[in-house]
């Protein structure tokens, strides 16, 4: 219930109290004190402490609760002037001030007992009544107020779950944004050095190599889009590089890459981007240190996992970036490995380096 609501749920109250009050006034006209002006002032406290429990919440009770007591004892009829004092309770336990509560319910249970003993009335059936009525109000309270706590729980597990799910997401167009750079830069980087010594001698051999660059420099400005198009609200999800896009990454490489697919079957968008960017990642390494070696990337498609196996033969001339590198390209590639339940694993062999991921993939009929 929202703060705005209490003027009219007082209203009702109030109106109830009064109105159905002169009803049952009207019936216990034998039994029970007519309704006078001080009467009247006690059925509308409860309704004004109503507009002001948020502020006050025990006081406003108690004061409701003493108003009720007063007009009991005064010799009122009985009736809808318990409305006030229920709604404040149930209220009170809601919102977590359960001690209280009970605390009060506990005295105004034991109040309305003492009355009906001290004005003769001592039947068993009564008192029973009014106390099962009483403990009924709490625990219904007390089931709202656990109902509520679940719902505000459940509200919160989903916002840390969304706040986890964004932070993986970041995490994950880091690493993205890494690669893509970490590729096409080291590209251009060798391609420049490559146009500038043969821009003299050999300018066709340098035009080659500057038109690589401007190939590249578009892949690495359309990847970054699609990795960071993420960012913007509604903004819509290009597919990630997947290895459908391994023919234009070992073109632009540069390099003598043999490219062996051993089977095929349909692999996840997550095995898709790890398994190309595990390639991608190798590959940029042989730029860096190994270049004029010949590479094979072999695809091996299993029936429980992707094997991506990628083998240099060692480079012929030194590497034009063996000093620049970020030293995270290999534990990069394990992290992808690993965040998919698969492992990698990288070292020399005779003369070359190799690497090694194996993917685990689901069933074919999941």
């Amino acid at each position: 219930m929202k703060s705005r609501l209490d003027p009219y749920l007082a209203l009702v109250v109030a109106v109830a109290q009064v109105v159905v009050g002169q009803g049952a006034a009207w019936g216990q006209r034998f039994t029970r004190a007519p309704l006078d002006p001080y009467s009247y002032a006690l059925l509308l406290v409860g309704p004004a402490m109503i507009l002001v429990r948020r502020r006050y919440p025990i006081s406003s009770t108690l004061v409701t609760l003493v108003a009720t007591a007063l007009f009991v004892v005064g010799g009122y009829p009985y009736g809808p002037i318990f409305l006030s004092p229920g709604i404040m309770l149930f209220w009170l336990v809601v919102i977590g001030r359960r001690k209280a509560a009970w605390i009060m319910a506990g005295s105004l249970l034991v109040f309305f007992e003492g009355y009906a003993w001290a004005v003769g009335n001592r039947d068993l059936f009564h008192a029973l009544g009014i106390t099962t009525f009483m403990l009924l109000l709490m625990v219904m309270a007390e089931l709202v107020r656990i109902l509520r706590e679940r719902r505000a729980e459940r509200v919160r597990a989903e916002e840390e779950e969304a706040r986890r799910q964004a932070s993986e997401e970041r995490l994950t167009m880091a690493q993205e944004l890494h690669d893509v750079l970490a590729h096409n830069i080291s590209l251009i980087h060798v391609q420049a050095s490559t146009a500038l010594h043969l821009i003299d001698e050999h300018p066709e051999q340098a035009r080659s190599a500057l038109a690589t660059i401007k190939t590249a420099s578009k892949e690495v400005l359309g990847e970054m889009r699609s990795v960071l198009s993420v960012l913007r609200e509604g903004a819509p999800r290009s597919p990630t590089s997947g290895l459908d896009h391994l023919d234009g990454l070992i073109e632009r490489s540069g390099l003598d890459v043999t490219l062996k697919r051993m089977g095929s079957r349909p692999l996840t968008p997550q095995i898709e981007r790890a398994a190309f960017r595990i390639v991608q990642e190798s590959l940029t390494n042989v730029t860096r240190h190994a270049p004029g070696a010949r590479v094979t990337v072999k695809l091996a498609y299993g029936e429980a996992e992707l094997t991506v196996t990628i083998t240099d033969t060692g480079g012929t001339a030194p590497g034009t970036l063996s000093e620049e590198g970020s030293g995270n390209g290999i534990p990069g590639m394990r992290e992808r490995a690993v965040a998919l339940g698969g492992t990698l694993v990288a070292g020399p062999i005779e003369d070359g380096f190799e690497v090694e991921a194996r993917l685990p993939l689901p069933e074919e009929n999941e």
